[in-house]
């Protein structure tokens, strides 16, 4: 475990953040605008906060709007970065190969798409052999088709780096993706730390409230029919959209709490192919209309957000035997 102490004032606001994280794999930090996720990755990389100075720490840095040197080509972008390190961990082929470049090296920065840059900023930070990549909102800048571009990038990076990626976004199904662990930073102050999985079930957060509710589900993807994916869950199989090669290794799949109805009792006739069979955890009223239903499928865990008036009409309790509802259409990889 890595642990990161940073204490900064500036004028009104404080960022009090004593945390540990994994020495490796992905950290997500996730919180609303003006909770110090940016000051948090700056104090890491010594641009904030005292401490030692940047020269001194071994980080690579992907900002939110990345700047290459316009002069020069996509290969002695890399190369600066490379020139940079102490020790050399990555090769530069393994590094343009893990992040499809190597058909890019010979162009210049004016001539790549959003997508294309980033993914050449990336390479120039992990070139420099860090020993922590920090990344702040690095698809906030890119439209949806450059991000669907870039994801499946980021996502092999968190398979193949062997050191830690601390990852700030305002986006809870990238973090859901991309990370193992989850930081929630709220006015500055460390409002949970710990495993990504179990911190998005515990259905306690007011920032995980609304859009941001819901968890992430290990299943694994068993065979394909009608343009659909069918995914074996301990206790049942769930369908979503697009064709996921099959396999024995289970993926991801976030369900949105808002996306997760509650019935008694299995409905004969209904469009919506996910009825699985749950046990009632908890009833957490979030306001006046809206609560947050936690419910056990096997040895996981899913949210379901409903109104106050369903949970009476319905008399949930922990304990009680029910059917959680999820539409297949809106399941995400």
């Amino acid at each position: 475990m890595i642990r990161l102490r940073h204490r900064v004032e500036k004028g009104d606001f404080r960022l009090d953040g004593d945390i540990e994280i994994p020495d490796t794999g992905g950290t997500g930090v996730f919180g609303e605008s003006g909770s110090g996720k940016t000051t948090l990755l700056r104090c890491i990389a010594g641009l904030e906060g005292g401490g030692a100075a940047v020269h001194e720490r071994n980080v690579g840095f992907v900002f939110q709007q990345p700047t290459l040197f316009p002069h020069l080509d996509v290969g002695r972008n890399i190369a600066y970065g490379a020139r940079r390190a102490k020790t050399r961990r990555m090769e530069t082929d393994r590094v343009a190969a893990m992040l499809g470049i190597g058909g890019l090296l010979d162009r210049y920065p004016q001539s790549l798409s959003g997508g294309e840059v980033q993914r050449v900023a990336i390479a120039a930070a992990l070139l420099r052999s860090p020993d922590i990549v920090l990344m702040d909102e690095p698809l906030a800048s890119l439209d949806r088709p450059r991000k669907d571009e870039l994801l499946p990038y980021i996502d092999r990076l968190h398979d193949e780096l062997s050191i830690p990626v601390v990852y700030v976004s305002h986006d809870i199904g990238e973090i859901s993706r991309l990370c193992d662990h989850l930081v929630l930073l709220s006015r500055g102050r460390v409002e949970a730390n710990g495993s990504l999985f179990e911190v998005l079930a515990r259905a306690d957060s007011p920032l995980l409230t609304g859009r941001n509710a819901g968890v992430v589900l290990w299943a694994t993807p068993v065979d394909h029919e009608d343009g659909l994916t069918r995914f074996d869950l301990a206790d049942g199989d769930i369908w979503v959209p697009g064709e996921f090669e099959t396999s024995r290794n289970p993926v991801r799949l976030r369900i949105a709490a808002s996306d997760v109805s509650i019935a008694r009792e299995r409905a004969a006739q209904t469009t919506i192919l996910n009825v699985l069979r749950a046990t009632v955890e908890d009833v957490r009223t979030v306001d006046a209309a809206i609560s947050i239903v936690r419910l056990r499928l096997g040895n996981q865990v899913v949210l379901a957000q409903v109104t106050n008036r369903s949970v009476r009409r319905l008399a949930l309790n922990p304990g009680d035997r029910v059917f959680a509802q999820v539409k297949s259409v809106t399941v995400r990889r």
